[in-house]
C-alpha cells in the first residue's frame, strides 16, 4: 500500500491548530449586515398577527421578514411539513401556527447584531395558545389532538416485523424476561453553534457558507423555499466544529438565502451573516430520539435464543427530519446480532410538541441496542451464562437470517469481533466456554464491575433508498503525473474525511499522498457526494474515488492532457420493509463491534467512575489508523457522556436545560482511565479496499455495557439512563 493503511497527517491539521481555519462564525465579507431570528419560545399555538413595525422603524434595521416573505413556505430532508417561517400569509395551510418552542417566526436584518437584536425583542406577536401534546404513547392514540391538522394521525411513519411464530417460540423458551426501556434524548453539543454567511456571488447564486453534512441536499432545499432552480444556489461548507448528525437538517440555511435573496430584490446588495448563541442552538436544532422499547425474550436453557417480542414508542418531536430513517434501524437493532426464530417487533415515530427528534451517530441503533444486549445481559444471568458466552451461542453467521428473513450482506466476522474484544478484557474461553474471573479488590462502599455487549451498524441510508456518491479526478502533468486533483462535495464535520479521500486517490492513482490536491465541500466545485452521515462517507467515497481513478488513468494513457473523469458510484440495491412482514434486504454493508466497560461505583455517593473500555470495531479496512483510533475514543466518551451525564429535561414543551452549566456533556475528568482500541480488518467485499464505515460504531454498545457493569457492581438493573448519582441512588433504594 503506498498511501492507505498509514496515519498520515490531516490535511487541515495545520491550519485547525495555527487558528488560519476559518469556521462559519469566522467569516466576515466587507458591508456585511447581521441577523437574528425570533422563535416562537412555544411549544403550540396559532399565530394570529405579526405586528413588525416598532422593529422596522429602529434606526439600523435594514429589513424583517415574516411567512408571507417566503415563496415557498415549506422544507424537510424526509417530507416538507415544517414552515420556514411561522405565520400567517403562506399558499400552505397550517403554516400559521408553532409546534415546539424552536419554530422561526420572524427573521431581522440590521447593520449590527446588537441592532439585530434589539428589533427582535420589539416584534409583537399574537398567539392564540393551543393544547400541547408531549407524551408521545398518548399522541398515537387515533382521538388525540393532531398537531398536524392535514394528516390522519400524530404517527408519522410505523415499521413492523413478523417472522416465525412468537407464540410458539415462547412455549419453547425454559427463560423469559420481559422489561421496559427508556431511552433519552441527547442534544449534539457540537463546539460550534449554528453560523453562516449568505451573499449573491459574481454569477447571481444565492450562495450560503455555513456548516452542514449534505451540500447538495442543502441546495436543493433552500432553491425549493426561495422558489429558485438549484442552479441558482451554491452551498458551501467551510471548517466546521463536529455535527454528529446534528448538521443534517438544515437550520440557518434556508433563512440566509431567504434574507440575502429578498435584500438583492429590494436593491440592497449585502451579505447577512448569522451566529446562534449556544442556547438558540439548543432549542433551535433537533435531538437524537427518545425511545420508549417494552421487550418480551425468550431462551431454552442451553442460551439458545426462541423468540423476541418487542414494540417501540419514538418521540419525533413537531417535525419528521430523519424519524423514519431512524425508525428503520432501531427496527432491525432491537433484536440485535442474533438467531432468533420468532420475531414479532411493532415501531412507529410519533409527533409531539416537544423539539424534534433527528439524526445522531448511530440513527436509532444505540436505542435497539440498548434493549437487545439488556436483555441478552439478562438472560444470561437467569440461565448463569457467562454473557459472552451467552452471545456466542447465538451470534448471526454468514448465512444465518435476520428478524428480517435475509441474510447479512458478504462475511460475517461477528464471533470473532466478539471473541477478539473479550479476550483483550480479560476474559478466557475454557472447556465450559468463555468465563471472567471476578475482581475481589473492592471497599464497603466502592463496587467494581465490568459489563458486555456487542452490535453492528448498517452502512448508508438504505431501506430502498439509491446510494450514490460522485467524484471528479484530474490528473495533470505531461510527461509524467505532477499533480492530482480531487473534487469530491463530502463534508469535513471533524472527522478527517477529506484526508481519507485524498489517501484513497493517492492509492488508486499510485502517486505518492502529497502529489494530490482536495478541492470540494461546495456545490460550485464538486458534483453530488451524498450526506456525510451513517457511516457511509469513506464507503461510497473511496468507490466513487476508485472509479473517477480508473477513467481518468484511461485518459491519460490515450494522451489526454490532463486527464479528467466524472464517475459517480452506485451501492448494491436495499429494499424496504414488506409493510406486512418486514422481510427485506434493507443494508449493503454493516460494520460490527463489541464492547467492555470497567466501572466502579460509589454506593453512598451514586458516582461512577469509568476505568476501563475496551472496544473492538472491524473497520474492513483502516484507511488511517490514527483517524480511526480518534473515532472510537471520541465514539466512546460521547456514548458515555450520554449514559452517564445528559439529562435533557423537557416539561410541557419547555426544554429546561438550555446551556452546558444545565446540560453537562463530559470534560477531561469524565473520561476513562483507558480506551482500548481494537482496530479490526475484515474486508467488506464491495468496499474500496475492502473498508466498511467507523464513525458511529463505539457509539452503540457503550450505554448497554455500562449498565451490565453497573449490575455487575451493585446487583442491580437499571433500564433508563442516563446514570446520574441521584438515578443510581433510587435505584440502589438509598433515596426516595
Amino acid at each position: 500500500m503506498n498511501a492507505i493503511g498509514k496515519s498520515i497527517k490531516r490535511i487541515d491539521a495545520r491550519a485547525k491548530v495555527t487558528g488560519e481555519a476559518l469556521y462559519p462564525a469566522d467569516i466576515d465579507l466587507p458591508n456585511q449586515a447581521h441577523m437574528k431570528i425570533l422563535f416562537a419560545r412555544r411549544p403550540h399555538a396559532i399565530v394570529k398577527a405579526i405586528d413588525t413595525g416598532a422593529a422596522e422603524a429602529l434606526d439600523g434595521v435594514l429589513a424583517v421578514f415574516t411567512a408571507k416573505d417566503v415563496p415557498v413556505n415549506e422544507y424537510g430532508l424526509m417530507k416538507p411539513d415544517q414552515p420556514v417561517l411561522c405565520g400567517p400569509g403562506s399558499q400552505k395551510p397550517y403554516t400559521d401556527r408553532v409546534r415546539f418552542v424552536g419554530d422561526q417566526v420572524a427573521l431581522v436584518v440590521a447593520e449590527s447584531e446588537a441592532i439585530a437584536e434589539r428589533a427582535r425583542d420589539l416584534i409583537h406577536v399574537e398567539y392564540e395558545d393551543l393544547p400541547t401534546l408531549t407524551d408521545p404513547v398518548a399522541a398515537a392514540q387515533n382521538d388525540a389532538l393532531l398537531l398536524h391538522p392535514d394528516q390522519n394521525s400524530n404517527i408519522m411513519d410505523a415499521k413492523r416485523i413478523r417472522k416465525g411464530d412468537v407464540g410458539k417460540g415462547f412455549a419453547e423458551a425454559d427463560v423469559i424476561i420481559e422489561a421496559e426501556y427508556r431511552t433519552p434524548v441527547q442534544e449534539h453539543a457540537y463546539l460550534q453553534p449554528e453560523a453562516g454567511l449568505a451573499y449573491i456571488d459574481e454569477e447571481g447564486r444565492v450562495t450560503v457558507v455555513a456548516a452542514g453534512q449534505w451540500a447538495h441536499e442543502e441546495r436543493e432545499q433552500i432553491a425549493h423555499s426561495l422558489g429558485l432552480k438549484e442552479e441558482q444556489v451554491r452551498v458551501i461548507h467551510p471548517a466546521m466544529g463536529g455535527a454528529f448528525g446534528g448538521r443534517e437538517d438544515v437550520s440557518i440555511q434556508i433563512v440566509l438565502g431567504l434574507a440575502v435573496w429578498r435584500l438583492h430584490q429590494r436593491g440592497i446588495h449585502r451579505p447577512v451573516k448569522i451566529v446562534w448563541s449556544r442556547e438558540e442552538s439548543i432549542i433551535g436544532h433537533y435531538k437524537r430520539h427518545a425511545y420508549i422499547m417494552k421487550a418480551k425474550w425468550g431462551a431454552k436453557a442451553d442460551g439458545t435464543l426462541t423468540a423476541a417480542e418487542v414494540d417501540i414508542t419514538a418521540d419525533g418531536g413537531a417535525y419528521m427530519y430523519t424519524s423514519n430513517k431512524v425508525l428503520g434501524n432501531a427496527t432491525i437493532m432491537c433484536t440485535g446480532p442474533y438467531k432468533i426464530p420468532h420475531v414479532k417487533v411493532d415501531a412507529r415515530a410519533v409527533c409531539t410538541n416537544h423539539i424534534p427528534g433527528g439524526a445522531f451517530r448511530g440513527f436509532g441503533a444505540p436505542q435497539g441496542a440498548f434493549l437487545a444486549e439488556s436483555q441478552m445481559n439478562k438472560l444470561a444471568q437467569a440461565l448463569d451464562l457467562d454473557p459472552v458466552e451467552m452471545r456466542m451461542r447465538n451470534l448471526l453467521g454468514d448465512d444465518d437470517l435476520t428478524s428480517v428473513q435475509t441474510p447479512l450482506p458478504g462475511r460475517v466476522p461477528l464471533p470473532s469481533v466478539v471473541a477478539r474484544t473479550a479476550g483483550g478484557a480479560g476474559w478466557l474461553k475454557g472447556e465450559r466456554g468463555w468465563h471472567r474471573e471476578r475482581s475481589n479488590v473492592e471497599s464497603s462502599n466502592v463496587k467494581h464491575g465490568i459489563g458486555f455487549a456487542c452490535g453492528l451498524k448498517n452502512v448508508g441510508f438504505s431501506f430502498g433508498y439509491p446510494e450514490n456518491c460522485t467524484a471528479i479526478v484530474e490528473i495533470h502533468g505531461d510527461t509524467e503525473i505532477e499533480r492530482v486533483v480531487i473534487r469530491h462535495a463530502a463534508a469535513e464535520v471533524g472527522q478527517g474525511t477529506h484526508t481519507a479521500i485524498s489517501q484513497m486517490t493517492a492509492e488508486a492513482v499510485g502517486v505518492p499522498f502529497e502529489k494530490v490536491e482536495f478541492i470540494g465541500a461546495d456545490t460550485g466545485e464538486a458534483e453530488n457526494s451524498g450526506s456525510v452521515s451513517a457511516s457511509r462517507m469513506t464507503f461510497m467515497a473511496g468507490n466513487s474515488v476508485r472509479g473517477a481513478v480508473e477513467g481518468a488513468l484511461e485518459k491519460w494513457e490515450a494522451g489526454e492532457r490532463p486527464a479528467i473523469c466524472t464517475y459517480t458510484y452506485l451501492a448494491p440495491p436495499t429494499e424496504n420493509f414488506d409493510p406486512e412482514t418486514g422481510k427485506c434486504s434493507p443494508n449493503f454493508s454493516y460494520g460490527y463491534m463489541a464492547q467492555s466497560v470497567e466501572v466502579e461505583v460509589d454506593t453512598e455517593t451514586g458516582q461512577i467512575r469509568v476505568l476501563d473500555v475496551v472496544s473492538g470495531d472491524d473497520v474492513g479496512k483502516a484507511i488511517n489508523p490514527q483517524q480511526i483510533e480518534g473515532q472510537i475514543e471520541g465514539g466512546v466518551v460521547q456514548a458515555l457522556g450520554y449514559a452517564l451525564l445528559e439529562n435533557f429535561i423537557q416539561e410541557d414543551g419547555y426544554p429546561l436545560t438550555t446551556a452546558l452549566s444545565t446540560y453537562l456533556i463530559p470534560t477531561v475528568l469524565d473520561i476513562p482511565d483507558r480506551v482500548q482500541s481494537l482496530i479490526m480488518e475484515y474486508p467488506d467485499e464491495n468496499g474500496p479496499w475492502g473498508a466498511r464505515g467507523v464513525g458511529e460504531m463505539p457509539f452503540i454498545p457503550t450505554a448497554p455495557a455500562l449498565i451490565a457493569a453497573v449490575h455487575d457492581a451493585t446487583g442491580v438493573w437499571f433500564d433508563d439512563f442516563p446514570l446520574t448519582p441521584e438515578r443510581v441512588l433510587r435505584g440502589l433504594g438509598k433515596i426516595q
